[in-house]
């Protein structure tokens, strides 16, 4: 599910020929990730059909890269009529849903309610439908790829070797990330780091940033992030998921010796080689192929390596993009308790934050309504228009509280 920024540890490919910049802004065209290299899009797509394992790499929020995906799917299958479909989107208990789905015994919305996707995946279930729908409609077996993210929690809080192993829902030991790998994932977690500073020095506020703001810019010495205990657990907890995505599509190509095996994950899980292709190979996968959409805007930087092949989606302006309002966002982590939804983590300048919800509250009503499980509540969030308020009953304690959500407008001025 996370959304890797590995091009920030690599070397962007030299400026690209007048003809690979003319591919570049060339929308539909299939370019050479690192030279942009126009590429012949029947050959191309015939090789990818050759393949053991192609995935398909998104942006979560991206409606064009799904739609991208609906077509690749489709011309794949066009190729090659054995194909199965393998969704992160999805944990691995949820696979039954996916059975009556196929069977036809679900409507689109029953399908949702039941895979629970508000609370699983919570991305615009828009977006998705139409590859929900085609595999449906085409008898392209859908393989539940994902595990509970209860567990990615716990492997990020504990490490890897501290959950038990009959605790961590039937995922192997993962095998070591690469040294690439390991620094890309580090410039992220050196974000979060020195978002956090800025934010322990008051960098973030409107006061007089003094030395505190000279302190808080400073950069983190990457040797220092790599030793850093937290960014030991944060690339175990990455890898988790790298792994069960990995065993799900190996247990699908066993099942399904002669078939295609096209994987719909994020594209931090496949960029590079790294993630999921890297577990395939442990598990005696090689035959895999990774194809990335790319921006008319990025193309030209498109780094070497980052996958096999690239397609071209035309850069949007953001008010062509925002096809749909965003869905509010509370801004807090949150699990099943006696009573109603513990609140296990509140997001810094969220609104849950600045509405008062602390960690441990239990939340027993929003709107009205009692919530006895996570997806309750994100149901009734998603429900919630911006700029409207949501109250709410929470339990801090032994006292009740009565707590109102503020929810800004869509699109408040100077955003």
């Amino acid at each position: 599910m996370l959304l890797v920024l590995a091009l920030a540890a690599c070397e962007l490919a030299p400026p690209p020929t007048v003809d690979a910049a003319a591919a570049c802004q060339t929308p539909g065209a299939w370019i050479e990730p690192g030279t942009a290299k126009l590429q012949d899009t029947e050959t191309l797509l015939a090789g990818l059909a050759a393949k053991r394992v192609v995935l398909l790499g998104e942006s979560h929020d991206n409606a064009d890269h799904h739609a991208w995906q609906a077509q690749m799917l489709a011309a794949l299958h066009g190729r090659r009529h054995d194909v199965v479909a393998a969704f992160e989107m999805f944990p691995r208990r949820a696979q039954p849903t996916l059975d009556r789905w196929m069977a036809g015994e679900l409507s689109a919305p029953a399908f949702l309610k039941e895979s629970k996707w508000g609370e699983v995946w919570g991305f615009g279930a828009d977006m998705y439908m139409p590859l929900f729908q085609f595999a449906r409609l085409n008898a392209v077996p859908m393989v539940a790829a994902n595990v509970d993210r209860a567990l990615i929690r716990r492997v990020g809080k504990d490490g890897w070797a501290n959950v038990p192993k009959d605790q961590r829902l039937g995922v192997g030991t993962p095998a070591t990330a690469t040294a690439d790998y390991q620094k890309s994932l580090a410039q992220v977690f050196r974000a979060k780091l020195e978002a956090g500073t800025k934010r322990a020095h008051g960098k973030d506020k409107a006061d007089d940033p003094g030395d505190k703001a000279d302190t808080a810019d400073k950069e983190i010495p990457l040797a220092d992030v790599l030793s850093d205990p937290g960014f030991k657990r944060f690339v175990a907890a990455q890898q988790t998921w790298d792994r069960a995505m990995a065993e799900a599509i190996f247990e699908a190509a066993k099942r399904h010796p002669d078939a295609l095996i096209v994987g719909i994950v994020g594209r931090g899980h496949a960029e590079f080689g790294h993630g999921i292709p890297h577990q395939l190979k442990d598990l005696g996968i090689k035959d895999v192929a990774v194809a990335l959409p790319v921006s008319t805007a990025f193309c030209p930087h498109l780094p070497t390596g980052i996958a096999d092949a690239a397609f071209v989606i035309a850069e949007q302006p953001t008010k062509a993009r925002a096809h749909a309002p965003a869905k509010p966002k509370l801004g807090v982590y949150i699990e099943a308790a006696p009573g109603g939804i513990r609140v296990s983590k509140v997001a810094p300048g969220s609104i849950a934050e600045q509405s008062g919800i602390k960690v441990e509250d239990i939340i027993v009503k929003a709107a009205g309504e009692a919530v006895a499980k996570p997806g309750d509540l994100v149901g009734i969030i998603q429900r919630h228009a911006p700029g409207t308020w949501l109250p709410l009953d929470v339990l801090r304690g032994t006292k009740q509280h009565d707590i109102i959500a503020k929810f800004p407008p869509a699109h408040a001025p100077g955003k």
